[in-house]
């Protein structure tokens, strides 16, 4: 069925919306609620009909659904104060008041029979959370398995990256033995998320796996095993670990699938998941690499929330270690951080690129106060404790990075960024002079990633302070490689520091290391 309207078609089987023949770009989340708006024209669409059909009943703000609500206006050429075509009713909800003519979209009779088509999934991955399996025996211990399970649930759901199916609906297959390809087509899911629960006396042993229901294969799984002597935080741990290592697994199998397509056929989700492979390898010509694609990706959609985001950290991670110039690249991700912002206040990866610009603009306090918004959105962020423990040693808070750091390390014990929170933690205990434990940090991350520019800083001003002459000029030496332009002006003119002293510091340890 098409609906036409003043000089917009909006297909439904072809997911478009056009304007005089030309085609609109729109968010899918965008153009589901258009579309059920204008279904429904005949009747006041409440809130509570738009969560249970656009975000399949996931808690949202009224800022978040205000600002589709608005993206379908703008697509439209409408707007809040004229509501020509969508029109808010006062404590009741939504309207479309458009006069709109049906159609029925020409189709061609194919010339042999085929089968049917299976069920066509979002182009956003979606995931299921079943329930957890009590192996208990005791069937009063359900309540355990269900709790953690509704909490990974809740946690994931702050993700923002993929659409989390409601508990009303994958709990209906609890103590049913099914498929999961079954479970996957019924509810129209990439992912699921499985485990198990076991008591007995004080102790507890959870497992949990990630499968990718399309291949049948399991991504990820991880045991844990633990005393009960708080079950409420032995639940927020549990929760918390599990949440934190599905996103960047998720992000992985994604990123396969689309490097898997031609590339003439990726879209900007495709696009976004190629460039995240590239930025979490940290490398000159791996974030060259994602700038590029995620250019691509705000190409085809220029409100893409996420690759805005993006853009906008990897913009500012590049000048942090050396490889884009801080004038040439600012205002591109500042502009690119806050429409990210404008697009979802509530994304945790907004504030946290946000606070990137800031953190690189010597706007330090504004940076912690992003950071600190992206933690209260989503606390399972592990990059955005990394940020923000970077910003706090910067701010002059050396001991708070640390602990932000470890956090960042317990979060995701297999996170991409791993060897990153290790530098920081290392430079946050330069910064209190405890140069032996800084050497042995960097020393962690130089062990994960060799090329990282960041840890043979701080192994350079570590061995020069401790007056360790073979290791400095071996740091300096693997520095140079990673970071040709490395030298005492860019150091002080570059690096965000809140006091002179602890500059005066960084550059007094390099030039003990040799470093002119």
């Amino acid at each position: 069925m098409r609906f036409c309207f003043e000089n917009n078609v909006l297909d439904g089987d072809l997911r478009e919306l056009t304007c005089s023949g030309a085609a609109v770009p729109l968010q899918p989340q965008v153009f589901d609620l258009l579309l059920y708006l204008v279904a429904q024209r005949t009747r006041v669409v409440s809130k509570d009909d738009l969560i249970s059909q656009i975000w399949s009943d996931r808690i949202i703000s009224d800022s978040a659904l205000n600002s589709r609500i608005n993206a379908a206006r703008k697509a439209l050429g409408d707007d809040g104060a004229s509501q020509r075509l969508i029109k808010t009713i006062p404590r009741k909800g939504f309207r479309f008041v458009g006069e709109v003519r049906e159609e029925v979209a020409a189709t061609t009779a194919p010339a042999q029979p085929v089968a049917a088509l299976p069920r066509v999934l979002t182009d956003r991955p979606a995931v299921a959370v079943l329930a957890f399996e009590n192996m208990s025996g005791d069937p009063a211990q359900d309540y355990f398995g269900d709790g953690i399970s509704e909490d990974i649930l809740t946690a994931l759901s702050k993700q923002r990256w993929f659409m989390v199916i409601a508990r009303n609906s994958s709990f209906t297959y609890k103590g049913r033995a099914v498929h999961i390809r079954q479970i996957a087509e019924e509810l129209g899911v990439r992912y699921v998320v499985e485990g198990s629960v076991r008591k007995s006396d004080n102790r507890v042993r959870i497992t949990a796996q990630l499968n990718d229901a399309t291949t049948g294969s399991h991504l990820w799984a991880e045991r844990y095993d633990r005393e009960l002597v708080d079950v409420f935080a032995v639940q927020d741990e549990i929760t918390n670990a599990i949440a934190a290592a599905i996103e960047p697994q998720i992000h992985a199998a994604e990123s396969f699938r689309a490097h898997r397509k031609p590339p003439a056929s990726l879209d900007a989700w495709d696009l976004l998941m190629r460039a995240l492979s590239h930025y979490w390898r940290v490398t000159r010509r791996d974030h060259e690499t994602a700038r590029a694609l995620l250019e691509r990706a705000v190409g085809i959609d220029p409100n893409y929330g996420q690759a805005l985001s993006v853009l906008a950290a990897n913009h500012m991670f590049g000048v942090h270690l050396g490889w884009a110039e801080l004038a040439m690249v600012a205002p591109a991700a500042e502009a690119a951080a806050l429409a990210a912002v404008r697009c979802d206040h509530e994304d945790a990866w907004a504030h946290a690129a946000l606070g990137s610009v800031y953190f690189s603009t010597r706007r330090l306090a504004d940076a912690l106060s992003e950071f600190e918004q992206a933690l209260a959105l989503n606390p399972n962020f592990s990059l955005a404790q990394g940020y923000y423990a970077l910003a706090l040693s910067y701010a002059g808070r050396p001991k708070d990075s640390f602990e932000a750091a470890q956090r960042a390390m317990r979060l995701s014990p297999r996170d991409p960024s791993l060897a990153i929170y290790h530098g920081i933690a290392g430079y946050a205990r330069f910064t209190e002079r405890r140069y032996a434990e800084a050497i042995a940090l960097a020393r962690e991350a130089i062990r994960h990633r060799g090329d990282l520019t960041g840890a043979y800083r701080v192994l350079a001003v570590s061995a020069g302070m401790t007056g360790d002459g073979v290791l400095g000029e071996m740091a300096l030496g693997e520095l140079r490689r990673t970071q040709p332009n490395i030298s005492l002006h860019w150091i002080s003119t570059q690096l965000p520091w809140a006091n002179e002293a602890d500059r005066e510091h960084y550059l007094e340890g390099f030039r003990r290391a040799g470093l002119r």
